[in-house]
């Protein structure tokens, strides 16, 4: 699509240079970026520099998350703190920081990645649950506030996907009875909807269902 692919990371440079590594061997362009997404100076700084690698910046995509679990009567205030600092208010950070320079190149796409859980919520999850259901308003609100700009605002739900995050709660083989298809959504599959969204001029404020589970 000859897209600049700017390739973000907190702290794991080396899995953001394998990252970078791809998108050269595929024959693209990008670059690294450094920024803790919950500080919002940090994340200005790095919009700013990316906007000097690339002409015409078209779409974002807001995947940063952690998640920290325990059972809500039990839940510490330092992990919630820190999960919704991270899903939740380093999205916002991401997206106000990024509007003006979608709005000064006549619009855009914004992508977030969302969770099934945000939906249903989950057995010692309570935090990370709540930071997405957080994001489906404010994807919404962007929506809205930004639709007269020409800068579409969508969250996908990628499905269960083997990260070092899943690792220990991932479904074992035939726990898939609640997806139609009895089977997750691939990390290719997620990524080419993601790629998808990008590239629609007419849909904005919608969650995309990226498995076959029923919100």
């Amino acid at each position: 699509m000859g897209w600049h692919v700017g390739i973000h990371y907190g702290r794991n440079k080396r899995a953001a240079e394998a990252t970078l590594r791809l998108v050269l061997s595929a024959g693209g362009t990008g670059h690294l970026y450094q920024a803790d997404v919950r500080d919002p100076d940090a994340v200005g700084r790095m919009v700013e520099v990316w906007r000097t690698h690339t002409d015409a910046p078209t779409a974002l995509i807001c995947n940063a998350g952690i998640a920290g679990g325990a059972l809500l009567i039990r839940h510490s205030e330092q992990t919630w703190h820190d999960v919704i600092a991270t899903n939740l208010t380093g999205v916002f950070y991401c997206l106000r920081a990024v509007a003006p320079v979608l709005m000064a190149h006549g619009g855009g796409s914004i992508v977030v990645i969302g969770s099934h859980t945000g939906f249903h919520g989950a057995v010692g999850q309570a935090a990370y649950a709540t930071s997405k259901a957080g994001l489906i308003g404010l994807v919404r609100t962007a929506a809205w506030e930004w639709g007269p700009h020409n800068i579409r605002v969508n969250l996908m739900l990628p499905g269960w996907q083997k990260t070092n995050m899943t690792k220990d709660i991932y479904p074992k083989d035939g726990g898939w009875l609640d997806h139609a298809l009895r089977r997750p959504t691939t990390l290719e599959e997620a990524a080419q909807t993601i790629v998808y969204m990008t590239g629609l001029e007419h849909v904005s404020g919608q969650v995309w269902n990226g498995d076959s589970r029923l919100l």
